[in-house]
Formats: C-alpha cells, sequence, structure tokens
C-alpha cells in the first residue's frame, strides 16, 4: 500500500502525461537525427513512458526516496542497441554532445565486471533535454547483451525466484561465450577496416600483386578507374554518353579466367584493351547507339580473354550466363558476337 505521499506523486504523473510523452518523443527524434548525421547504423532506438503499474511498485518499495515527480529519474526512458561494443562508446560521446548529462546518477555497468551480469552491461545514463522538466534515462548496449536481457527475463533468472545452482552454472557458461562473441565481433570489424585501408594503400601505390582478388579489393580497383580510358576511346566511336553500371558480376568472370590477384587482372585488361576497343568499334560502328554502359570495356576485354583462348562460341555463352544469368538468348548473342568477332586480327591469329 502506498502512504499519501506517495499516493500525491502518483497524482503528479497522472497530470504530467502528455508533457513525458512530449519528452519521449522529443529525444527520440534528436537522437534518431543524430545517428543520422553521424551515420552511425544501429540495431533499434527505442523509448517509453513508465506505467502506472510499473511506478506504482517503484513507490511502494523506495517512495520516501522522492520527494517529488521529478526526482525520478526513468519515468521516460530511451535505449539505443547497437551491432558492436565499441559503437556504444561512440553513441556516448555523441550524447554527452547532445543532453546535460547527470555524472553522479549516470552509471556504467559495463566497468562492474559481476560474474552474472553480461546482459545488464548496459551504459545508463541520466540525461535533461532543454525546455523540459523531467530528466530521462538512456540506455546504450548491443544486441547480443539486448538479447541476453530479454532471455534472462523470460527466464526469471533476474527476477528473485530461487534458481537452481546448475541452471545458474550453465546460463553464467552462456554470458561467457556471448561476451567473448560480442568483444570478438567489434574486433573482427576493427580488423577489416585495417584490412581495407592496408589494401587500398597497395592499390594506390600500384603494389597490385599483393592484393588477393576478392570482392573487397576488386571495388577498391575499380574505384581507381583503371578502365576510363578505354570506355572513353570506346564512347569517342559514336559520341556516345557513359552510363555508370555495377561492376562486381565481373568478379566469378575474372576469377574463371585464372586471375588471383590485382595484378593478374591488371594484367588481363593491358593485354586486350587494344583488341577490346577494335571489337567495340565493330560492335558500335554501323549504330546510331549513343549511350553505353561503363562495364563495355571489362566485357569486351573478357569476350576477346575467351576467343584467343580457345572457348569458342560455348566459351561465350557461358560468359554471357555468368553476367546476366542462365538465359536461352545468351546462346544467340554468343553466336552474334563470335560471328562479330571473326573478322578481326586476334581471331584470325587463332585460325
Amino acid at each position: 500500500m502506498m502512504d499519501l505521499h506517495c499516493e500525491m506523486i502518483m497524482e503528479e504523473f497522472r497530470a504530467a502525461q502528455p508533457e513525458l510523452e512530449r519528452l519521449k518523443e522529443a529525444v527520440l527524434k534528436t537522437l534518431r537525427d543524430a545517428l543520422d548525421r553521424n551515420g552511425l547504423i544501429v540495431t533499434a532506438v527505442e523509448g517509453r513512458v513508465k506505467t502506472e503499474e510499473s511506478l506504482a511498485g517503484k513507490l511502494e518499495l523506495k517512495g520516501s526516496k522522492y520527494a517529488t515527480l521529478s526526482d525520478i529519474t526513468d519515468l521516460v526512458g530511451a535505449r539505443i542497441v547497437t551491432f558492436y561494443t565499441d559503437d556504444v562508446d561512440r553513441i556516448a560521446s555523441m550524447a554527452e554532445q547532445l543532453f546535460e548529462i547527470d555524472w553522479n546518477n549516470s552509471v556504467d555497468k559495463r566497468k562492474l565486471h559481476q560474474l552474472d551480469s553480461f546482459g545488464y552491461n548496459s551504459l545508463h545514463y541520466i540525461c535533461r533535454l532543454p525546455g523540459f522538466d523531467f530528466p530521462f534515462e538512456l540506455q546504450l548496449r548491443t544486441t547480443l547483451q539486448h538479447a541476453w536481457a530479454a532471455i534472462n527475463h523470460d527466464t526469471g533468472y533476474k527476477s528473485g525466484i530461487e534458481i537452481p545452482r546448475e541452471y545458474m552454472r550453465r546460463m553464467n557458461r552462456l554470458a561467457g561465450i556471448l561476451e567473448m562473441a560480442d568483444d570478438e565481433f567489434s574486433r573482427i570489424r576493427s580488423e577489416i577496416t585495417d584490412y581495407r585501408r592496408r589494401v587500398q594503400a597497395l592499390v594506390q601505390n600500384g603494389k597490385l600483386d599483393d592484393v588477393l582478388l576478392d570482392g573487397d579489393t576488386f571495388r577498391s580497383y575499380i574505384q581507381a578507374k583503371p578502365l576510363d580510358a578505354l570506355n572513353k576511346r570506346i564512347a569517342a566511336i559514336n559520341q556516345a554518353e557513359i552510363q555508370e553500371a555495377p561492376m562486381i558480376r565481373y568478379l566469378r568472370v575474372l576469377v574463371a579466367l585464372q586471375c588471383k590477384t590485382l595484378g593478374d587482372v591488371n594484367r588481363l585488361i593491358h593485354k586486350y584493351e587494344a583488341d577490346a576497343y577494335l571489337l567495340a568499334r565493330h560492335q558500335l560502328g554501323n549504330t546510331d547507339i549513343d549511350i553505353i554502359s561503363s562495364a563495355i570495356g571489362l566485357q569486351n576485354i573478357c569476350i576477346v580473354c575467351v576467343l584467343t583462348s580457345g572457348g569458342g562460341k560455348i566459351g561465350l555463352e557461358r560468359l554471357f550466363d555468368a553476367l546476366n544469368g542462365h538465359n536461352p538468348q545468351n546462346a544467340e548473342l554468343a553466336e552474334m558476337t563470335y560471328k562479330l568477332a571473326s573478322g578481326l586480327p586476334f581471331m584470325q591469329k587463332q585460325q
């Protein structure tokens, strides 16, 4: 049962509902806008106003602690769930710029290092937003911490109900595994970021033989525009406009053509770019096509490579299947391309 003092706080709470709702919406908007500005991607941004039932339970336990309603710091709560542990610190720094932080009542539960605390390792800030009379609580935690806390709540692990020691031991083992996974995900992301920086530096410095060919490295290579000169020469045939097109689908083709490093790709381009241009002249010379794809240079290089390697019409059909997906029209395209190329010097060398 609540005493008269707590009943008065409950009445104050009911009257403050509209302002508390406005505070919640203002906090969520401020957080979402800031995340967008900083390019931070998170799992969730959530908010709630405490229910009457929850507040009543709080007051029954420790109502004498609060002189007025505004002394209760979690009437409004916001939570950001991140993918990575290091993003918690980034968003914490962002929050410190956005809000006035009550450092005396804020707590970083990550520093408590309790054996069973993994799911409760949130960073809890008590904050104020200008223009509002009430504080609010901001929780920051990772997706794995959030999932663990929800599971614990569902099982009653933290509810005060007596749990057999065997179950507690197993839950604590899982907590340790998840904490290691949380740290490892952040470590892997950091190492991948470092790897991409090293790759970009190697590409910029022309050390292409030191870079294995994969999706990331191929994108870095293409960003350096190694086919720009060839594409511009091809476009000049009809004074055509070059329209950007995705190039990643050529990765599997280049791998099939025995390219293992970016150096292999670069040599392939230089070896066949003159013949690729001659092929483009035959493709475009008698047409009025005035828009071409930025992939035309690499496509023609792959065509020339297939033909000079003795792949013939079947090799071309497989090439077009890899680029466009399996389609009966690829056989027709292979036939037409083979016939078009048959009179060019690089084909005559094969005869």
